[in-house]
């Protein structure tokens, strides 16, 4: 497989192959492409740890690096996925909440790895794009809202 011209960088504690485990669980189009040790001792780890790992995440190619404890992760990256209903918004949600991650606001989550997700039904993205009062009205909606709720969201497009 080539190398992908661009690829996302997530730095992990040591964790990165069971992350990257989970998500491919979780997503479609995600996997676990390859998982790489390292060759020799390094600052945070041993000759034969997990130092990086290959991964996809909804198409997205992903390096994730056990790069130890120097680094967090903060909201100033998340990953945002369409969903297409209620069902596929809850499973997601649920996936990473779920899996010792925490709830936000308006649609964002973080997952056990400080990693931050935007799960948004594209009812809400096609409300935001229509601009006008039905983009004022949907935004107000999800305002108050942790997880979208995609009837709520269509009850305040339609007024």
């Amino acid at each position: 497989m080539a190398t992908p011209k661009n690829t996302i960088c997530l730095w992990y504690d040591r964790d990165a192959e069971e992350a990257a485990r989970f998500y491919a669980s979780v997503f479609p189009d995600s996997e676990v492409r390859a998982v790489h040790r390292a060759p020799s001792d390094y600052p945070s780890g041993k000759a034969g740890d997990v130092l990086t790992v290959d991964f996809t995440v909804a198409g997205i190619p992903c390096l994730g690096l056990n790069g130890g404890p120097a680094f967090k992760h903060s909201e100033a990256f998340s990953f945002q996925i369409a969903t297409d209903d209620q069902e596929e918004t809850d499973r997601y949600w649920n996936a990473i909440v779920g899996n010792g991650g925490q709830e936000s606001a308006c649609g964002w989550c973080k997952d056990r790895w400080g990693i931050n997700w935007q799960i948004t039904p594209r009812t809400l993205t096609e409300a935001l794009a229509a601009g006008g009062d039905e983009a004022k009205r949907a935004f107000e909606a999800m305002m108050e809202m942790g997880k979208i709720e995609v009837a709520k969201i269509d009850a305040a497009r339609r007024g």
